[in-house]
């Protein structure tokens, strides 16, 4: 009996460990988007990874949105950039910083065939944020925007709206270990059962 709900006691606090484990590796988080300036407007959510990097920005994994009524259809990849304006990669990152975007920015296609990458212009006389646009037919490099193509000033506001909530897991886990004390002492005889069970025999 003892062995029992010791081997139920390891295994509650085992596998508690384990949902533990998962719970936090499996965290993302999700924020909200959006940008507008002269004849733009976009809007959406991003999925990031839960961790940042010593500067503190976040790798954008997954986008949604909209933008000027047009769905967003995929991220671009990190380290490519959108067709048009060659050679500038994106490195899909964003912050709870002042400066939210990084010189290289963030990017995306629409179901228009158009593609967009605003980041932040630090090399302004007053640093802020800018939007490329290019629409088809999409001329590789920068250099060869056409007049159906911009880049044009932005204001940018980014923020995480789900959180991984470490608190409500932890009482969990603190829980499952009280209850293993409480099991092993349920199974245990007490001294009077004992020598009644002395008297009996």
């Amino acid at each position: 009996m003892k062995n029992l709900a010791l081997l139920s006691a390891i295994a509650l606090t085992t596998t508690s460990g384990l949902v533990f484990g998962t719970i936090q590796t499996a965290s993302a988080l999700t924020w909200n988007w959006n940008y507008s300036g002269t004849g733009i407007e976009a809007i959406g959510t991003f999925t990031t990874d839960n961790t940042s990097d010593d500067l503190g920005f976040y790798q954008i994994l997954g986008i949604t949105g909209t933008r000027n009524g047009e769905t967003i259809t995929s991220l671009q990849p990190v380290g490519t950039p959108i067709p048009g304006n060659e050679p500038f990669n994106v490195d899909n990152l964003i912050s709870l910083n002042t400066q939210q975007l990084t010189g290289d920015g963030f990017g995306y296609s629409t179901s228009g065939g158009n593609y967009s990458s605003p980041f932040f212009a630090s090399f302004l006389p007053t640093p802020s944020y800018l939007e490329v646009f290019s629409v088809p037919p999409l001329i590789p490099g920068f250099e060869n925007l056409g007049t159906e193509d911009s880049e044009l000033p932005i204001s940018f506001s980014a923020s995480i709206i789900t959180i991984p909530e470490p608190t409500s897991i932890l009482s969990l886990f603190a829980l499952a270990t009280v209850g293993v004390p409480s099991a092993l002492k349920r199974n245990k005889p007490s001294k009077l059962t004992d020598k009644k069970l002395e008297q009996v025999s």
